[in-house]
């Protein structure tokens, strides 16, 4: 009979209303209703390759699973002795159970069952002869509490003649961009507050800006029916890429209408833009030409936004209708109207690319699933019944919240789950037309030509001896919004609007 110690190697281990008649009707065959499987269109989720992937690495064996296999393998060796003792009476094998480890071995038992004391399952020896120990299941963590936002006022930068229009903060997190109606661009920086550039060119109020992935192109469309790509660096208009390399590049002109909306593809090189001509236009970057026109809705066009992977487009109006798009052959995949029918002034698609986020003027923001044509989600106790105000979505330390500008000044926010309001911002004079938020900052553009910027506020924050404000190192300190990982947001919104 083999030893112990060689069984133990052997165990493995707001515009006028006209007409809304392009309404689809529930029975009608037009092409805005997509045909076959409404997943068919959604975009590829790279979550689910990661995943995939995760799955082929090999199992690793729990220690604690690891340690009873062993000593269930240092057990087996039994003397005949031993054997001959379990088939005994159950009251003599339920005293000899009860012995205390420290009295001597019983005489039935043989020296080579002595051994097993020293296994690292002694303390649990009397208890092995007669069942299979369990293994002890870890203690449940309990839920963490979802983070509150906590922004408090920090900057207010003027420098504008009038209002300002649109505000957004650039992907990297650096920058900050507003738009005014004095047909000037602003460029400050985002974390002291300082002016950078003034971008002179429109002949009419600026309404919209909109940044490159790279942070280095910024685009603005203005009242004079241009739209203009201007180099962050030099603070001059882009230059051309092809034929004659240098050349600063001609305005895209086309409208036929004041330009309303801006959007970047994913990649920069695809540019959407909406107008009041009623009409959504694609643009190549690259080569500064129009590539595409779509004959979008019946009254101007107020909203427009990529999907994550650029492969759709979504726009709406105040003719109360919203539009998916698909970006490749300019096909209309499906058509959102609410029963109520009201002017929806802003869109956006969320970061996972599932949803859609909408913008309406009867004091409401929904949030639509638009394979299915529902309205998942509600958000109220904001003002907006008159102007064409603006929101997002945000992450902040991974955790994703509804932010929209409000008609009486202030910033509202939202759980995305529970659409409980989580934080009330005071910010402008009159109307705030905009708000847009980068992780830990909040920047806000309002009627009275300010532009206000904000922080969130930790728990773990403290004022020192000079009453600066300094963090206690956290690993999600500083993480800015498109650099976190895209597993933990798709993660949290499936959990928030599931």
């Amino acid at each position: 009979m083999s030893s112990p110690d060689e069984l133990a190697r052997d165990t493995p281990p707001p515009y006028k209303r006209r007409r809304t008649g392009d309404t689809p009707s529930s029975g009608s065959s037009s092409p805005d209703v997509l045909a076959g499987n409404p997943d068919d269109f959604l975009p590829p989720r790279r979550l689910s390759q990661r995943r995939a992937g995760l799955s082929k690495s090999p199992t690793k064996t729990p220690k604690y699973l690891d340690d009873f296999s062993r000593s269930q393998s240092l057990s087996r060796p039994l003397s005949e002795s031993v054997r001959r003792s379990r088939s005994a009476s159950s009251s003599e094998s339920r005293t000899r159970s009860q012995t205390p480890v420290r009295s001597s071995p019983s005489p039935t038992r043989s020296p080579r069952s002595r051994p097993r004391s020293q296994s690292p399952t002694s303390s649990n020896q009397s208890r092995s002869d007669s069942f299979s120990p369990e293994p002890q299941q870890p203690t449940p963590t309990p839920p963490r509490e979802p983070l509150k936002p906590n922004y408090k006022a920090r900057l207010a930068l003027h420098g504008h003649a009038k209002a300002v229009s649109q505000v957004r903060i650039s992907p990297n997190g650096r920058f900050i961009a507003s738009a005014s109606a004095d047909a000037t661009v602003k460029i400050w920086d985002a974390a002291t507050g300082a002016h950078m550039d003034t971008l002179v060119g429109h002949m009419a109020g600026v309404s919209c800006v909109a940044w490159t992935p790279d942070s280095n192109t910024l685009a603005s469309g203005s009242d004079d029916k241009a739209i203009r790509l201007w180099d962050r660096v030099t603070g001059r208009p882009k230059t051309t890429a092809r034929k004659s390399a240098g050349q600063e590049m001609a305005p895209l002109r086309g409208h036929h209408n004041y330009i309303h909306c801006l959007a970047f593809s994913p990649k920069g090189n695809i540019l959407a833009s909406g107008s009041y001509d009623e009409a959504v236009f694609l643009w190549d970057v690259r080569a500064g030409r129009l590539m595409r026109s779509l004959p979008a809705h019946s009254d101007p066009v107020a909203g427009i936004d990529f999907c994550c992977d650029g492969t759709l487009v979504v726009s709406c109006s105040t003719d109360g209708l919203i539009r998916v798009w698909d970006t490749s052959t300019g096909q209309c995949l499906r058509t959102l109207v609410h029963e109520d029918n009201p002017a929806v002034s802003n869109v956006c698609f969320s970061p996972n690319g599932r949803f859609v986020l909408a913008f309406n003027l009867d004091n409401c923001i929904r949030l639509w699933d638009y394979v299915s044509g529902s309205v998942k989600k509600t958000y109220q106790g904001h003002r907006n019944e008159k102007f064409s105000i603006g929101g997002c979505f945000a992450i902040l330390n991974g955790e994703a919240f509804v932010a929209s500008a409000s008609e009486d000044g202030d910033v509202i926010l939202w759980d995305v789950k529970n659409k409980e309001v989580l934080q009330r911002v005071q910010g402008h004079k009159g109307v705030c037309f905009w708000v847009d938020v980068h992780g830990e900052t909040m920047v806000t553009a309002g009627q009275d030509g300010s532009i206000r910027v904000y922080r969130h506020i930790g728990l773990s924050e403290e004022v020192n001896g000079n009453g600066v404000r300094s963090h206690s190192k956290t690993p999600n300190q500083g993480m800015l919004q498109g650099e976190l990982p895209i597993r933990q947001e798709d993660a949290r919104l499936e959990e928030a609007l599931s």
